[in-house]
């Protein structure tokens, strides 16, 4: 499980980084301000993702089912929160509706905070 947690945070954090650089420069040209801060807060929480992840990897034997929990709510609440919102970002652009993205931003930040409460949890 340990591969799993260090590989889905290595491409949690490269796809940020891309990402990142592409919400810098070309996203910039196509997306209005408010949209590109959006999908910035997207890329935010995903690059949060990564990096807890890494730790949570390297800290953890997995083990405990609170351990992961803490892995599948983090990462899968980061999926949801941040995908959703880079899908709501380009619906625009793209001229689809994509409103029914609107409820599972919540819903990833939901299971993040499931996942940190696991991992809290997961200390006792």
């Amino acid at each position: 499980m340990q591969t799993i947690v260090l590989t889905t945070a290595a491409i949690f954090g490269t796809l940020a980084i891309i990402l990142g650089a592409f919400g810098a420069h070309l996203f910039k040209k196509i997306l209005t301000e408010d949209k590109l801060q959006s999908f910035e807060v997207g890329v935010r929480y995903q690059m949060y993702a990564a990096l807890a992840l890494l730790i949570v990897g390297y800290n953890n034997d997995f083990s405990q089912t609170a351990q992961q929990w803490a892995f599948y709510g983090i990462a899968f609440g980061s999926l949801l929160f941040s995908v959703s919102i880079y899908g709501l970002s380009f619906a625009t652009y793209w001229k689809v509706n994509l409103r029914f993205l609107g409820p599972v931003t919540p819903l990833g930040g939901l299971l993040m905070i499931i996942g940190w409460i696991a991992l809290l949890v997961s200390f006792y």
